[in-house]
């Protein structure tokens, strides 16, 4: 039995991470093929990716759908599970949106939009 002394210990094992978050924002706007995802997430190696698809996809915040033509084809998508997430996300980028702001001059840094 694993003893967690606290309810954000949890969050933070299921979706902590440098990367978890990012892809799970992605896919919440709907479902990705792989070579999709490495593009919007771009400083991602293909191995972290694939790891980190694992894991979502293990903890059931999403799912992975093969389709059985030549090439393979395999599209991810967030479960109910995971798409309960979104209010959480899109506070968490707000309140990055607001940090920056406040802490960085405009030169500073920049936001791009890959989508």
């Amino acid at each position: 039995m694993k003893t967690y002394y606290c309810d954000l210990e949890i969050s933070l094992e299921v979706i902590g991470g440098k990367w978890k978050g990012l892809i799970l924002y992605h896919l919440i706007k709907g479902p990705k093929r792989t070579s999709e995802l490495k593009k919007l997430v771009q400083s991602i190696s293909q191995k972290m990716l694939i790891q980190t698809l694992r894991e979502l996809e293990t903890d059931g915040l999403i799912h992975r759908e093969t389709y059985k033509q030549v090439p393979p084809k395999v599209e991810y998508s967030t479960t109910e599970l995971g798409q309960s997430l979104e209010p959480m996300l899109r506070a968490l980028c707000s309140w990055g949106g607001d940090y920056a702001a406040k802490t960085f001059s405009e030169d500073e840094y920049q936001i791009l939009s890959v989508e």
